[in-house]
């Protein structure tokens, strides 16, 4: 099968399409509606502050157009979990192998000193299963850890292919909503998407994607279809890495393309972070974004983002554009596929470019080295060895596969 370079989507055309001239009145619309909870917190100083929120699919639930991701340490964040409710962030996620179990416990502990909060919280958790059996077992685990009889949505983490889907995984799906133990089934995904939301669209029985989507991806003629094609299915869309982080070596500062940006923001006031996240509301397709936020100043900031209702002009997602195609070659677009397709033996070059982006744009080098060790032996000693002239030639980023390959295992080893 041929496959698709996307560097084509580099046209200005096609980003102002994904940019959305029908979304730039919709950057928000409507309110979620849960009620306010009395806290001593900064939200007495910040007014009435509340994060708007969006439909979620065809579920007819509202979910705020802000998520709280839960990949870090949630039991010493209570406080923060208690003010993000209080400006109206009410999608919380999570996964039963997020901080080795710790981020569900955390959350658990707050439902159990809060149990009157459960109700107001759109609840997601993930499974690192496949199996229906193994899937049941994890659920009945996170549910305990979670405190709460039922999740609102429950995902299989991180797929790659829509093959890891199968009739089994339905029938198990209808069975567990029938018993009231999830709500709403799908999937998350960081590579390969744009396969992936065209296969869950043809289904019929998915209810909502976690996918990587950003500036940088966007406007790909790819993504855009596999975008409208969920939205024709009714398959609610949480977007996730939505700041672009760069996998090996950002140097925005040092373009004159990331000089304009930043100086185009700071004009209005935003940080360069706040507009990558309306970047990404500017499609009114995307329920909500999923956002790591562990600490009060970055809740505020992302917050502040989301409440302001002033969408990015055509001449700012343009700037975007530049950004994305200049610093191209620094971000790995998980379009997995093309390259490892090149190789002679299986090697998960993307799933590696993404732990080089933790590790060196999150600050997460202990991850990145978890997961590298948790690779089969005898693709780390192939890693060394492997030709990637082939695999960088498809790259359409033209990443330097080999030097990247190389590098991580000397840093995770």
């Amino acid at each position: 099968m041929k496959q698709e370079d996307n560097t084509k989507g580099c046209s200005r055309r096609q980003f102002l399409i994904a940019a959305g001239a029908a979304g730039v009145g919709s950057l928000l619309s409507g309110t979620a509606g849960a009620q306010k909870i009395d806290i001593p917190l900064l939200a007495q100083q910040s007014g009435d502050i509340r994060v708007p929120a969006r439909p979620y699919g065809k579920s007819g639930r509202q979910v705020s157009i802000l998520g709280l991701g839960g990949m870090f340490d949630i039991g010493a964040n209570l406080l923060l979990l208690r003010q993000a409710l209080q400006w109206g962030v009410t999608y919380w996620d999570t996964a039963d192998c997020y901080e080795n179990g710790g981020s569900e416990t955390g959350y658990g502990k707050y439902f159990a000193k809060y149990p009157q909060d459960r109700e107001k919280i759109f609840l997601v958790s993930k499974s690192d299963d496949r199996d229906p059996g193994g899937m049941a077992q994890l659920l009945d685990r996170s549910l305990e850890r979670l405190n709460t009889k039922y999740l609102d949505l429950y995902f299989i983490h991180g797929m790659k292919s829509i093959d890891e889907l199968s009739d089994q995984t339905r029938k198990w799906v209808e069975k567990t909503k029938a018993e009231g133990k999830i709500r709403l089934f799908g999937f998350s995904t960081h590579r390969n998407m744009e396969e992936l939301l065209q296969g869950a669209a043809k289904l019929g029985w998915i209810d909502g994607i976690m996918l990587t989507y950003n500036f940088r991806i966007m406007y790909t003629d790819a993504m855009q279809a596999a975008v409208e094609a969920c939205a024709k299915a009714g398959i609610g869309l949480t977007a996730m890495k939505s700041q672009a982080k760069e996998s090996w070596y950002d140097f925005s500062q040092a373009t004159k393309e990331g000089k304009a940006l930043a100086e185009q923001f700071k004009k209005k006031g935003w940080s360069e972070p706040q507009a990558k996240l309306k970047a990404v509301w500017q499609n009114p397709r995307i329920a909500s974004i999923c956002s790591q936020m562990d600490s009060m100043q970055l809740l505020k900031s992302n917050v502040d983002a989301a409440v302001d209702p002033t969408p990015l002009t055509s001449q700012e997602m343009h700037l975007f554009q530049q950004y994305a195609c200049a610093t191209g070659g620094h971000y790995c677009t998980g379009c997995g596929q093309i390259c490892e397709s090149a190789l002679i033996a299986q090697i998960p070059v993307s799933s590696i470019m993404r732990y080089h982006m933790y590790c060196r744009s999150y600050g997460r080098p202990d991850w990145a080295r978890a997961q590298f060790s948790a690779l089969p032996a005898t693709i780390r000693e192939q890693l060394a060895a492997m030709d990637y002239t082939a695999a960088e030639a498809r790259c359409p980023q033209r990443m330097p596969i080999a030097r990247l390959m190389k590098e991580a295992l000397e840093a995770y080893t």
